[in-house]
């Protein structure tokens, strides 16, 4: 019954962490996620598109035309050719915010208007140059949930008054770098501007705005006039789908193309080598058009694939009930952990694929399958995970705060690491730098907050090496204070020497480091150390699985107080460096001492007289 206790309280606590994890929602877990969705991506029936198709300009049209940027005089002429052979909207996603070196702009200026072409504009992190903001009809206040650049790029106006359309081509990658979702809209202060596949849309429909849907959790949907309802996301995006090809022809083709541009949304790319740009997907690297294409492709097919605001809840939801469940079963054995984990994972599966195929929702599987895995795990090798961590934490933890030969001894006689305390007489020792705000300034004036942790953790190193030296244990380090003590877990009958003996060497070493910090033309640094010797109580604070070895008790706030009076006695170098009670001195063998004073302690009604060394 007891080892049932302990795998079923283990059990839990490592499927409430999890759960806990969950709702932190890390990057690890985001990443993840984001995965899943590409393999379900990926795993779409593939279609040749009817809607678009692609011209590009690559190596073989900058032979034919010469070196990019054409006269625009080119871009014109390609225009003409594109409505003779039967095309509907034409998207240019080029940047015209320069005038034409060549004099091509009026050309271009005259063969846009009517035309039905769609130009492009950027958000830029300057501020704006011929933007084309768009007008937008608002239901609720949409506004604040838009993704704001500081400002726009757009094309000169001789170019941008006469196109059909002005659109942003601005990408919204996700924490790893790839696009997987588009932003509709976007603005700049009170203003919104579109993206140029919903300008698409726009300019295909004839209306001259947008309407916006939102409510207080954000953007609901959007749609323009005469148009199906485009569902976003709360900030305007969409998913965009990657299961269409486009077919493509090079612009230096179009005088002999065989394929039928009839009615179809024409994109003009730039793919030759170091002109275009290439956009990290789930389905790989892309050209941008190609990106554009999809997006454009997404709204045409309506397919509003949508990631609803409560799956995260519900999916940790359903995490934490299956967890609860494989640890229920596996009360009666663990092999049935066996069988739950393979069947809740083809659960999990076919529940995810079933909801993305057929109601086209994106259904992050990734933590209910995390989660089937460690708590199905733990229940087939509770026993063995338990005795391995234990000795591992217990092997950390005293490797960093004891001598290597003390951990040694440790090993061989774990039972002095038993849950519980017990009552022993130890010596403490609190230690911190005195006067440590002028150093701080120093480094923040300086704007070198990495020189101050530096010092800080040279700091902590020497003196840590000297508590270990001399038999201490590293209780924990508060900031640039230090605390440690002695007599256990290995007994030292000496402890109240070797405590003081620290706080001299420390004291010593301290010297070393102010000659170091006047060559350095930093502010002086001083310590001051405070020992007490009393009883206590010593040993693993915490529960089974998470403890930490350390000691509570008068006998240790005393020690705490008597640094912080260090302040109050001043010597010709800075402050007294060590003071010590007379429960410590009354130990001392081997070290002088001299009585300092009669101190007022909070907490105690009798004075405490305190004792400095003296060589």
């Amino acid at each position: 019954m007891k080892k049932f206790l302990t795998h079923w309280t283990f059990a839990f606590v490592t499927l409430f962490a999890l759960t806990w994890i969950g709702l932190q929602d890390p990057q690890v877990k985001e990443i993840s996620r984001l995965k899943s969705f590409d393999l379900l991506f990926q795993s779409q029936d593939k279609f040749i598109s009817n809607d678009i198709a692609i011209v590009t300009i690559d190596e073989k049209s900058i032979e034919k035309y010469g070196q990019w940027p054409w006269n625009r005089e080119v871009l014109a002429e390609t225009i003409i050719k594109l409505r003779s052979q039967g095309a509907g909207v034409i998207v240019m996603p080029i940047l015209f915010s320069e005038e034409d070196r060549m004099g091509g702009d009026g050309l271009l200026a005259t063969t846009l208007n009517g035309n039905f072409v769609v130009i492009s504009q950027s958000g830029s992190h300057q501020t704006t140059q011929n933007g084309y903001p768009r007008g937008v009809a608002k239901i609720g206040n949409p506004l604040e949930f838009l993704f704001e650049w500081p400002g726009m790029v757009g094309p000169i106006p001789l170019i941008g008054d006469n196109a059909a359309g002005v659109g942003t081509t601005n990408t919204a990658p996700e924490i790893d770098g790839v696009v997987r979702r588009m932003p509709l809209l976007m603005k700049i202060g009170n203003d919104v501007y579109p993206n140029i596949a919903i300008e698409v849309i726009r300019v295909a429909v004839g209306d001259p705005s947008y309407q916006v849907k939102a409510d207080a959790s954000g953007i609901v949907a959007m749609r323009v006039p005469g148009y199906a309802t485009i569902n976003t996301d709360s900030n305007a995006r969409i998913w965009l789908t990657w299961n269409k090809s486009y077919a493509e022809v090079s612009l230096a083709d179009l005088d002999t193309n065989e394929i039928s541009l009839e009615g179809k949304t024409i994109i003009i790319g730039v793919k030759a080598e170091g002109l275009g740009g290439v956009v990290a997907t789930p389905i790989g690297g892309q050209y941008d058009y190609t990106v554009l294409a999809s997006t454009l492709q997404t709204v045409i097919d309506g397919t509003n694939i949508e990631r609803p605001s409560e799956a995260f809840i519900l999916e940790l939801a359903v995490a934490f009930l299956i967890g609860c469940a494989i640890i229920i079963l596996t009360r009666f054995t663990p092999y049935y952990a066996v069988g739950m984990m393979m069947f809740f994972f083809a659960i999990a599966s076919i529940y995810g694929t079933i909801y993305f195929f057929e109601r086209s929702l994106l259904v992050d599987i990734t933590w209910i399958l995390v989660t089937i895995l460690f708590v199905g795990l733990h229940s087939i090798f509770n026993r063995f995970i338990l005795e391995f961590k234990l000795k591992q934490q217990i092997r950390k933890q005293f490797e960093t705060y004891l001598d290597p030969r003390q951990v040694a001894i440790l090993q061989k006689d774990p039972s002095k690491l038993k849950l519980g305390g017990e009552r022993k007489e130890m010596s403490f020792l609190f230690m911190d730098i005195v006067g440590f705000t002028p150093i701080s300034e120093y480094y923040k004036n300086n704007d070198d907050p990495e020189g101050l942790v530096a010092l800080v953790n040279d700091y902590l190193n020497r003196m840590t090496k000297i508590v270990l030296d001399n038999g201490g244990c590293v209780d924990k380090y508060m900031g640039d204070c230090i605390m440690a003590f002695w007599n256990a877990p290995i007994d030292c009958p000496n402890h109240a020497e070797m405590a003081v003996k620290t706080g001299i060497e420390c004291a010593e070493e301290t010297e070393k480091l102010k000659k170091i910090f006047k060559e350095k033309g930093l502010p002086p640094i001083n310590i001051g150390s405070g020992v007490n010797t009393g009883t206590c109580i010593v040993g693993n604070m915490g529960s089974d699985t998470r403890f930490d070895y350390s000691v509570i008790g008068d006998a240790v706030n005393l020690a705490a107080r008597l640094e912080a009076s260090t302040r109050n006695y001043k010597t010709e170098t800075g402050i007294e460096p060590l003071i010590y009670s007379s429960y410590t001195k009354d130990q001392l063998k081997n070290i002088k001492s001299v009585e300092l004073d009669k101190i007022k302690v909070k907490g105690k009604d009798e004075l405490v007289t305190i004792y400095k060394p003296v060589s």
